[in-house]
């Protein structure tokens, strides 16, 4: 374990620069008009104003993010990477707040530019000023070179990288250029937090002067000794042979090691040593882990399932040491935060439905759907199922990334199964050729029908999975939401 060094709390100052009364009068307008639009929005009922409002004030004044962040003595946290941001950044706002700061955040999970400005602009007064001490930003990895420079974080944590819509972000290595080059533009001051346990995310930014803090698993009990067929980096980043791993806790996170040039996981500043399985109820099993921080070692419950939570709660916990590394939060403190997350909306959600229970999963890559799978499969009983993709540009338009999921693991447990979305005969192929009978199958591209057909093919007293990309996720949930099945995202 290596010592964490303070960080200078005049870095956010560092930052400001003074504007001109123009530009000044400019942000004004800018901030009265997205405050309006976010009124407008609610009122109407057209959503809840997590990215209109951010347009409108990016239209008045190109600069309002830029200029709010620079007005706030805010420390400012940006959370990106493939899976995991929104999760992470509800516990790492958890622990904030336990320890005492104001938190604002874009807690709906918009995380494209428009979103982190409409964050920005609903927790501004009309100068700019935040009434905060902490602006956290879950920001999606393609649009972080965008937002970073423009809110100059002093915490820059990485959650991982996964295959993720190559149409949109591009394979791996050039994803990870242009989160490296963000890195290379962070100062000294700033505090650059990464998953040790991903060779690539490990390796980014070596020669940034930007601080580093490494967070991972230890826990030899928790993991397998060889990365599952879908990971994705299995290749020693420095000289492209095959990686060596001494345990493998999820996809291609583990330690490694390469055995020709002698690249391995780095010494990690938070840890978890131990991982043992916590019931949480409902038959659903959370964690109990170890951590051992520069502050010491405690124990804590994650409860949330599976080992990606295990992940994010590190990697929250990572993020808290590195934004008070001189005041680390006490473990009861900790405890407490974390034992109050509850899932993020759409992430292994439970929604009462009637006499129907559903669980509602957002699904992306393989990684993200392989984890769920192994969480539903976990849960005993025949599985009605719902699944859902859409060819938006949110949701990426390449879907051959379907064909390295694990639904083969499912369909001997189906009991039913639905088919949705706009590439609902796609999807249809996928589970056909994993063995799902035809017998017990209906396609329905329409969102409200695919919707009121499986849960009328899901007895009462049972419970619906729903495996869905983003647009289906957002859309399903929105006709349950009509129905008063669940709070608006924006009400989380």
């Amino acid at each position: 374990m290596r010592t964490v060094a303070s960080q200078d709390p005049a870095a956010s100052r560092a930052y400001k620069t003074p504007i001109t009364p123009s530009e000044q009068a400019r942000l004004t307008l800018a901030l009265a008009g997205g405050k309006a639009a976010s009124t407008a929005a609610r009122m109407l009922g057209v959503g809840g104003g997590t990215s209109f409002p951010g347009i409108v004030a990016r239209r008045i004044d190109p600069r309002v993010l830029a200029k709010a962040a620079a007005a706030s003595s805010a420390r400012k946290v940006i959370v990106t990477g493939s899976n995991g941001k929104t999760t992470t950044c509800r516990m790492l706002a958890a622990l904030a707040k336990a320890g005492g700061l104001r938190v604002t955040q874009n807690r709906s999970g918009s995380n494209l530019l428009q979103g982190v400005t409409t964050a920005a602009v609903r927790e501004s007064d009309l100068l700019g000023r935040m009434d905060a001490q902490m602006l956290l930003l879950e920001v999606d990895e393609a649009t972080v070179r965008l937002v970073a420079p423009e809110v100059r974080p002093d915490t820059f944590l990485i959650t991982n990288i996964f295959r993720d819509q190559l149409d949109r972000f591009g394979e791996l290595y050039s994803m990870a250029r242009k989160l490296e080059a963000v890195i290379d533009g962070l100062p000294a001051s700033a505090t650059v937090v990464l998953n040790g346990d991903d060779p690539l995310v490990a390796s980014l930014g070596p020669a940034a002067p930007a601080r580093r803090l490494y967070f991972g698993v230890l826990a030899d009990g928790a993991g397998e000794q060889e990365p599952e067929h879908a990971a994705d980096t299995i290749r020693c980043v420095r000289c492209q042979h095959m990686l060596s791993y001494r345990v493998v806790h999820l996809s291609h996170l583990g330690d490694y090691q390469c055995p020709a040039c002698g690249n391995a996981r780095p010494d990690l500043d938070v840890a978890v040593t131990a991982v043992r399985p916590s019931d949480i109820g409902s038959g659903v099993t959370g964690s109990e882990i170890t951590v051992e921080t520069p502050a010491g070692s405690y124990t804590l419950q994650v409860p949330l399932p599976g080992m990606h939570n295990v992940y994010n709660a590190v990697a929250a916990l990572a993020g808290e040491i590195a934004l008070s590394p001189a005041r680390p939060l006490q473990p009861g403190a900790a405890r407490r935060a974390l034992a109050g997350v509850r899932p993020a909306f759409g992430r292994l959600e439970e929604i009462g439905a009637g006499d129907r229970q559903v669980v509602l999963a957002f699904v992306k890559n393989p990684t993200s759907y392989n984890t769920t799978l192994r969480e539903v499969l976990r849960r005993p009983g025949r599985k009605h199922v719902l699944a859902a993709h859409s060819n938006t540009v949110v949701d990426g338009e390449d879907f051959a990334w379907l064909w390295d999921t694990e639904i083969e693991q499912l369909t001997p447990q189906l009991a039913s199964l639905v088919v949705s979305g706009t590439r609902a005969e796609e999807v249809w192929l996928r589970f056909k050729y994993a063995g799902a009978d035809p017998a017990i199958t209906q396609v329905l591209p329409g969102r409200a029908a695919a919707l009121d057909a499986a849960l009328a093919a899901t007895p009462p007293g049972d419970c619906l999975y729903i495996f869905a990309g983003y647009t289906p996720m957002r859309e399903l949930r929105g006709i349950m939401q009509r129905r008063g099945w669940v709070r608006p995202t924006w009400e989380e």
